[in-house]
């Protein structure tokens, strides 16, 4: 399943994979509202992120109220689906649809009471769950980070742990669920958001894994947990904290796995000119990334993403600790040339590129599902086996 891909294919790989997108060299124009409207059915018809447990008729139904693109207007749009759910009691569907209505970013009232109203819903959906998923709340820096914490079931003995980071947009109820597997094969999961999102403490800075090092202190006084065998996982933006972690915490840490991995070129400018154009992003892709950093300008925006940089903080080259990287040659989201950067550079690292993948991998003979399953997952067990 797996191969180690040499430094000379690597970089003779990164060269010629990026051509086609060098072409481009200016944002597309963000979708009209029609053809916004269209995707947006589309996706739900196929089931496809970030629509992924949506029923069809709902969002038919629901449609025709998304009259124009404010933040608010969207917000009353979805809000009542997930309203109606809440109320005969399906939490995890009421969860779904409060979710969407904050999408992709809490950027007005309406979206940070439906962002409220998600995490309340699936707090109670985590409760009737066997095993249950419980939160968790971590002092740091005289705040609290706040995450949700599963241990397998009928567990003996200490157990490894996998900390599950969410992303840009798919926070820690989305990563919590997506990784829920992950107690089937005897590993606990402790899921928390990144920097910027969800209900994390504090927005991105060129530290902010001090975030997960001080989850990673807490880790080490369970008693149910072997501090020796824990991994993390971070999936398109969170990736780029899975990777860093692999160098701060690599004494900490047994391995990572960084899907659809950020370190270097996602940052620069002539990238976000192309990716912040994507179709493969339903909408509003630029108030998602700007939100994590606390900007508002693309300016500023630009300004501050090569801050973070694995190049310019210094750790390209360093020894690491095992690292599995996962993406797809055609993610418009993420550069396949961080993934190639991190591979020919420092420790031996593992690698599995889908050639027809799309963002994280995934295609239509590779759904997210499957890679999780056949290769992300398998990895992890002989890892912390």
């Amino acid at each position: 399943m797996f191969q180690r891909i040499s430094v000379f294919a690597a970089a003779l790989l990164a060269v010629v994979l990026v051509m086609p997108i060098a072409a481009h060299a200016q944002l597309a124009p963000p979708r009209t509202l029609a053809e916004l409207k269209a995707e947006i059915q589309l996706r739900a018809d196929h089931q496809a992120y970030p629509e992924t447990g949506f029923k069809a008729d709902d969002v038919r139904t629901a449609l025709p109220g998304l009259t124009d693109l404010a933040p608010e207007t969207w917000a009353r749009v979805w809000t009542p689906l997930g309203d109606r759910y809440a109320k005969a009691g399906d939490f995890w569907q009421a969860y779904l649809y409060y979710d969407f209505a904050r999408w992709p970013a809490r950027s007005s009232p309406g979206k940070a009471a439906a962002y409220d109203a998600s995490v309340a819903a699936f707090v109670k959906y985590a409760a009737t769950l066997d095993p249950v998923i419980n939160v968790v709340k971590i002092p740091f820096e005289g705040k609290t980070i706040t995450a949700y914490y599963r241990l397998p079931k009928n567990a003996t003995g200490k157990v490894p742990l996998v900390l599950t980071i969410g992303a840009l947009d798919e926070w820690k109820e989305k990563s919590a669920m997506r990784w829920a597997d992950l107690t089937n094969h005897g590993m606990a999961e402790l899921s928390v958001d990144m920097p910027g999102t969800g209900q994390a403490p504090i927005l991105i800075d060129a530290h902010a894994e001090r975030m997960f090092s001080a989850m990673l202190d807490w880790v080490a006084t369970r008693p149910e947990i072997d501090a020796s065998r824990v991994a993390v996982i971070g999936v398109s933006w969170s990736s780029y904290w899975a990777a860093k972690l692999g160098f701060v915490e690599k004494a900490r840490l047994r391995g990572v796995v960084s899907q659809a991995p950020i370190a270097d070129k996602y940052f620069s400018t002539g990238w976000q000119n192309v990716a912040l154009g994507t179709r493969e992003y339903l909408f509003d892709l630029f108030a998602a990334r700007s939100a994590v950093y606390g900007v508002k300008t693309m300016d500023a925006f630009l300004a501050f993403g090569p801050t973070l940089s694995l190049i310019a903080q210094g750790y390209i080259g360093k020894p690491s600790t095992p690292m599995l990287l996962v993406n797809g040659v055609k993610d418009t989201q993420v550069p396949i040339d961080d993934l190639f950067l991190l591979l020919r550079t420092g420790t031996p690292k593992d690698a599995w590129v889908n050639p027809d993948g799309n963002h994280t991998g995934h295609s239509a003979d590779w759904p997210d599902y499957k890679i999780a399953n056949t290769v992300i997952i398998p990895w992890l067990e002989r890892l912390l086996k």
